[in-house]
């Protein structure tokens, strides 16, 4: 039996970036609730505000994130259970219930990612993308030629469209470094984030004199935004900085230190695939019709009432029952290897040898959850 202290120690993970996925899966769910809100300067200003760079910010914590992808069999089988598997469940879960709950009418499943289910395509293949962009030079300069370009052809399938868009967000997440991030942590970064943040929220007041709210989704051709081809490419770059300058001013703003908040990044998944479910539920009890003759009070309460959500769903009581139908294969692999150490344990209890024993096992059970979440 090898020692405990030769047990690798568990992979430590890093606050202020499960802060950061939090707060972002949150404003993830608070976007998708105002949808429900009547259209008014109000409204559309801060939804205008939001998905200019919250978006473009989750997809370059994303990259980071991924940085140690690889085409191993290991880090397939990752890919499969953790994105694939996830997308053919919730896809169909989420289609069959706005069909058959809601009543309305869905067309090329799985095809078409609908509604939230497009980031799952995209992160599957962002991800076997990994291994070509990260080692190479000018990577970042490609994905921008191809994001720019993309608006010309690329179309529903798969939400390939976004995927291309957004590619460049990625591919400066698998090039940052901790050592480039870390001029993120610095005092004057803060300042100069929370600058960045106000002036955003102030230049969406103008969104629809330079462009449309359609254009910061990245999913329609620039000949569906009815634009030339050189104003489209002008505007594909311009909304590149801007969600840039925005990722990187969330980053600076987020706080560093760990907590309950903290904890809750490990359930980001969790809160993304299930407030669908809640939100069109809304939708479908008439939420919208309440939120028309009440826009004040709705936009609090709406707000107020998604933060909420994205909190309840990401409790881990709650969020570790949620995460059976979310990775039902990791969940199996767990409760098996959870089996197997309470087996070895049970044997050296009889040896006298148990305290030893559960460090270890303990050990390797920390290794195990940390490889498995820091995926998300």
């Amino acid at each position: 039996m090898a020692s405990p202290t030769s047990t690798a120690a568990p992979r430590v993970r890093d606050p202020w970036f499960d802060n950061a996925k939090m707060a972002l899966v949150t404003l993830v769910v608070v976007g998708h609730s105002w949808t429900l809100l009547s259209h008014d300067v109000v409204d559309d200003h801060l939804y205008d505000f939001l998905y200019a760079w919250h978006v473009p910010a989750f997809v370059f914590v994303t990259g980071y994130l991924s940085r140690s992808f690889a085409w191993t069999s290991t880090r397939m089988w990752g890919l499969f259970k953790g994105v694939v598997v996830p997308y053919l469940v919730f896809e169909l879960a989420l289609a069959l219930f706005r069909i058959y709950v809601g009543g309305e009418e869905l067309s090329n499943l799985f095809q078409d990612p609908h509604w939230p289910m497009w980031y799952l395509s995209a992160l599957f293949f962002w991800r076997l993308l990994t291994p070509v962009f990260k080692p190479m030079r000018g990577g970042l300069a490609v994905a921008v030629v191809i994001s720019i370009v993309a608006g010309l052809r690329a179309g529903d399938t798969l939400d390939m469209a976004r995927i291309l868009g957004l590619l460049p967000f990625f591919v400066m997440g698998l090039k940052a470094t901790p050592e480039r991030l870390e001029l993120l942590r610095r005092a004057p970064a803060r300042v100069a984030g929370a600058v960045v943040l106000v002036a955003i929220l102030v230049l969406a007041t103008w969104t629809d004199t330079w462009a449309q709210t359609e254009w910061l989704y990245y999913r329609s051709t620039y000949g569906e935004l009815d634009v030339s081809d050189s104003r489209a490419f002008l505007t594909r770059a311009v909304l590149l900085l801007i969600g840039t300058l925005g990722a990187w001013a969330f980053l600076a703003v987020v706080p560093r230190r760990g907590g309950w908040f903290t904890r809750m990044g490990a359930w980001t998944l969790v809160v993304y695939l299930f407030h669908g479910f809640v939100v069109k539920s809304l939708y479908y009890a008439g939420y919208p019709d309440w939120a028309e003759g009440h826009p004040v009070v709705s936009l609090v309460v709406t707000t107020l009432g998604a933060v909420g959500l994205a909190l309840l769903l990401a409790w881990t009581p709650l969020a570790r029952r949620l995460d059976l139908a979310v990775d039902p294969f990791g969940s199996a692999e767990h409760r098996v290897s959870h089996a197997v150490a309470l087996t070895a344990v049970s044997a050296e209890v009889a040896a006298g040898e148990a305290p030893e024993v559960v460090a270890a096992v303990e050990s390797a059970e920390a290794v195990a959850t940390s490889e498995g979440q820091l995926t998300r």
